[in-house]
């Protein structure tokens, strides 16, 4: 069993109370996933997260081939970070922490993503093959979403 890691950093020109609401707000997911995954959350949510909240969604994980995913919010530590685990999904093992964090001129936002494939060798095959690539590809999709919605601000000379 592999124990697979991504981790992405991304610096935003913004407060951490002006991250906060846009990050710990379920309805925004939609948002900042990409088209080719038709990501529909398909329970009722609240307005912010908080520790326990289950959220299900329609994915489109391979092709046109919807399944579900569930997960639950395991731990909310409100302008630090939070914590999301799969119950039922595509992964084995699913552990997806955000956090934020001030620095000079802003935030730094960091995803860092524990995972596991099922299906043991065929599942590192399948990872090997088209995982990884798509993992990296919402991620970066994420990246230029968020780039777009809070450019960063040139100083006048």
């Amino acid at each position: 069993m592999t124990i697979h890691h991504l981790t992405r950093k991304q610096f935003l020109p913004i407060t951490l109370e002006e991250a906060w609401p846009f990050f710990s707000t379920p309805r925004n997911l939609e948002a900042i996933t990409p088209g080719f995954l038709n990501f529909r959350i398909t329970s009722t949510v609240p307005d912010e997260i908080y520790s326990g909240l289950i959220i299900t969604y329609k994915i489109a994980a391979v092709a046109a081939i919807r399944m579900t995913w569930v997960t639950e919010i395991k731990h909310v530590e409100p302008l630090r970070r939070f914590v999301d685990e799969q119950r039922i999904g595509p992964f084995r093992f699913w552990f997806h922490e955000h956090r934020f964090r001030a620095v000079p001129g802003g935030i730094e936002m960091e995803d860092s993503v524990h995972y596991v494939m099922p299906w043991s060798l065929l599942g590192e095959l399948v990872h090997a093959i088209f995982i990884r690539h798509r993992l990296n590809a919402i991620f970066d999709f994420r990246h230029h979403y968020l780039a777009k919605r809070w450019p960063e601000r040139r100083e006048a000379r």
